[in-house]
């Protein structure tokens, strides 16, 4: 194995942890945020903690955009989304079935679901589109003003969860931010930012010497690697009991990479995707419908569905690397 291989490989691994502690620092500094206005677990799962865990995937796409990358760019957000939907839910399943409840599926889950299809349609020619990523972008707009003006509605806001400390994890965070916090929310975004850069590089290079397709690489290593913070968070969350900010999590994180990161990316510049790359984002449709299903069935995710969702996910990497 040459020198080369073996830095790109080092390089690989410095900037998964970049990525993975910058998006750490960012989640804590931007969780005080919750914590002030009272937000509900389920609603900082799908927003402020989805958001900071989906800036690893708003880097590398962002960065692979700028470029003229567009497998690493689209390949990242469609390996992310399998990788997070098949095995870290299933994982999280395995270890503790997961409660579910009304608006994770009928609103979250069907919101997923329909602008996973919309993608699919969008990239059936090959092509995202200016006016495509700007449809997406929008998506996201209403998506957040639609969390906030039905969270009464929903049950999902209940100022209780704020005051009681058995309840939700968001009580235990401080309702002041220090200049420490501050400092941190910086270091997170610039080890986010640094981190994504050098791990497209490093693919890309990667990719070339074994003779693998960008997209491939894209959709395996590169979205594993930006998919560590979803790892950690979810986990953990699911482990301490708190299964609406872990499920939350992965739903909303998902979402925020389709609409608001390759949203972005396709408004910056039009992205075209190689021939084989369709078939992902099919087998991606397939999933949410089936996570979708499986959350609806006595409103649990239960650890023989969370068997069959991290088999899929290995099952569309295998695929991926034999060119399917």
């Amino acid at each position: 194995m040459s020198w080369s291989v073996l830095l790109n490989i080092a390089l690989l691994l410095v900037s998964i942890l970049l990525l993975w502690k910058g998006s750490d620092w960012l989640v804590d500094s931007a969780a005080k945020v919750g914590r002030r206005l009272g937000m509900s677990e389920v609603i900082v799962g799908l927003t402020i903690v989805a958001f900071g865990t989906s800036a690893p995937e708003f880097a590398v796409t962002f960065s692979a955009a700028l470029s003229g990358k567009a497998d690493i760019s689209v390949g990242n957000v469609v390996g992310s989304n399998i990788f997070n939907l098949g095995i870290i839910l299933g994982l999280c399943a395995m270890l503790i079935p997961l409660r579910t409840n009304r608006e994770v599926v009928y609103r979250d889950g069907f919101i997923l679901l329909g602008t996973t299809g919309l993608l699919f349609w969008f990239l059936s020619d090959g092509t995202l589109q200016r006016w495509e990523g700007a449809v997406l972008f929008g998506g996201l707009v209403s998506y957040l003003l639609l969390l906030f003006a039905w969270r009464r509605k929903w049950g999902d806001y209940r100022p209780e969860d704020a005051l009681d400390p058995n309840r939700s994890m968001i009580a235990k965070i401080p309702p002041q931010a220090t200049l420490g916090d501050i400092l941190m929310l910086f270091a997170g975004i610039g080890g986010v930012v640094l981190g994504g850069h050098v791990l497209v590089t490093a693919a890309a290079s990667l990719a070339r010497t074994f003779g693998v397709s960008e997209w491939t690489i894209a959709v395996t290593i590169v979205a594993a690697g930006t998919s560590a913070p979803e790892v950690a968070t979810s986990i953990t969350a699911a482990v301490k009991g708190f299964h609406g900010m872990s499920v939350g999590n992965l739903v909303g994180s998902d979402l925020f990479n389709l609409l608001g990161v390759l949203g972005a990316a396709g408004l910056m510049r039009e992205l075209s995707i190689s021939s084989g790359a369709v078939s992902s984002v099919a087998m991606l449709c397939a999933m949410v419908a089936i996570v979708v299903l499986f959350m609806r069935t006595g409103w649990r995710l239960y650890r023989w569905e969370g068997a069959v969702l991290i088999l899929l996910g290995i099952s569309r990497w295998v695929l991926d690397f034999l060119g399917r």
